[in-house]
């Protein structure tokens, strides 16, 4: 699959996502599955020369930080779109994980629950 493109998952509101197994104010009416979004990143030599540069004073390494954001962003939006296409309205259970495929090489995983839902009655 091509990179993902923050643009491409617009369409899907962030508010209609949690890490809970329930979305207030809403009612669970079909679970269509497991959707994930899989990124695999490697350091550049540059970038490692640099937050090793970083190391040296202490602190946050705003290299790694900033590659580390932009790998759980995009692992994060393709699981949106898989959500998307799914038909899905809404996305529970979220988590992340990440595994070092090899020194210097990182996959990270987004999934969820893609699930249908309908509004609660307002009392």
């Amino acid at each position: 699959m091509a990179d993902i493109v923050h643009s491409q998952v617009a369409d899907f509101p962030y508010h209609m996502t949690t890490t809970a197994f329930d979305l207030p104010g809403y009612r669970i009416t079909a679970s269509l599955g497991v959707v994930r979004g899989v990124v695999v990143r490697s350091r550049s030599l540059v970038g490692t020369f640099g937050a090793g540069l970083q190391t040296i004073f202490g602190g946050n390494i705003s290299l790694f930080t900033s590659l580390a954001e932009r790998t759980r962003q995009q692992a994060f939006d393709t699981m949106l779109l898989q959500a998307e296409m799914a038909d899905a309205d809404a996305v529970i259970g979220i988590r992340y994980d990440a595994t070092e495929i090899m020194s210097g090489v990182t996959e990270v995983l987004c999934y969820g629950t893609a699930v249908r839902v309908v509004p609660l009655p307002e009392t």
